[in-house]
């Protein structure tokens, strides 16, 4: 199976998980708002929880309930990430935000329901022992809390206030865990499920991570907003640092390139059976969305 084959199936196989986890639910519009924010989108974080598992064996029958939870927690922090209060977009993945097609008040509950759907998926018992369960829900609060995706917003906020801008250090931290936390926890994933050392794979992630997010801020200044699916080079005209900024397109395009080189090694001890994993290290710098 080609990498944009395994990419698409895992993408419909965790869509399936979370119909279902939101189906025969009040019809309110808090439901139809989590429905919204749940469809579509590339699902890499869902796609690396699905092939970690593989790596050891584990079906994506057994693991999928971990890969929607991290798209759910994901789906709860774009929905908040667009609100005016926050990084203030009206579009996302070519829609209307959620809080311009309902408002905002809807917005903020369908998140908090969309995190909370997230640890309630986690308590599947195909996911394992409930020691198993546990670790993925502690591992998932960390990535997503105060010590990971949460800091890294507050401090992605703060720097739009700051006098002097971010240094290369201070962005990497905020990006680690802005974007690099959710990355981490989704490839760890299918090792904990295993029971196995999950050290390879989180050296995997991390470098994935920071490649992630650099390629972010190249297409946010040479991509298209048709194609990207939302308004594009925000950070440039908030005078916000970036990696672009810091480093230069040339340079951030060497570095993303070399994390991906980097992110490849680590997955060595695995062989063939990391081809797909491999391929999405070398599609999050190629990505035009």
């Amino acid at each position: 199976m080609t990498f944009p084959e395994a990419l698409g199936q895992a993408a419909a196989l965790v869509q399936v998980r979370l119909d279902a986890a939101l189906a025969n639910r009040a019809d309110e519009p808090v439901i139809y708002a989590m429905r919204y924010a749940t469809s579509g989108g590339k699902r890499l974080r869902g796609f690396l929880v699905l092939e970690s598992a593989a790596l050891f064996g584990i079906a994506p029958s057994q693991a999928i309930s971990a890969a929607a939870a991290v798209e759910a927690l994901h789906a709860y922090s774009l929905v908040h990430d667009d609100m005016p209060c926050m990084d203030d977009d009206d579009l996302r993945r070519g829609q209307p935000t959620v809080h311009v097609k309902w408002d905002e008040a809807t917005a903020v509950l369908a998140g908090d329901a969309l995190q909370t759907l997230a640890f309630e998926l986690l308590t599947d018992p195909a996911l394992g022992s409930g020691e198993t369960r546990v670790e993925l829900v502690r591992g998932l609060a960390v990535a997503s809390g105060a010590e990971g995706m949460v800091l890294g917003q507050a401090l992605d906020i703060a720097a739009e206030t700051a006098t002097t801008p971010l240094t290369l250090d201070q962005i990497t931290r905020l990006q680690a865990g802005k974007t690099g936390a959710l990355i981490r926890w989704s490839a760890e994933a299918g090792a904990v499920i295993a029971g196995e050392d999950p050290a390879p794979l989180r050296a995997y992630a991390t470098a994935l991570g920071l490649a992630f997010q650099i390629a972010d801020d190249i297409l946010d200044v040479t991509g298209d907003s048709a194609k990207a699916g939302k308004r594009l080079q925000k950070d440039a005209q908030a005078g916000k640092a970036t990696f672009v900024s810091l480093l230069g397109l040339e340079q951030a395009q060497a570095r993303a390139k070399s994390l991906v080189d980097e992110a490849e090694s680590h997955l060595a001890p695995f062989g063939a059976k990391a081809q797909n994993l491999i391929d999405a290290a070398r599609f999050v710098i190629a990505r035009d969305s």
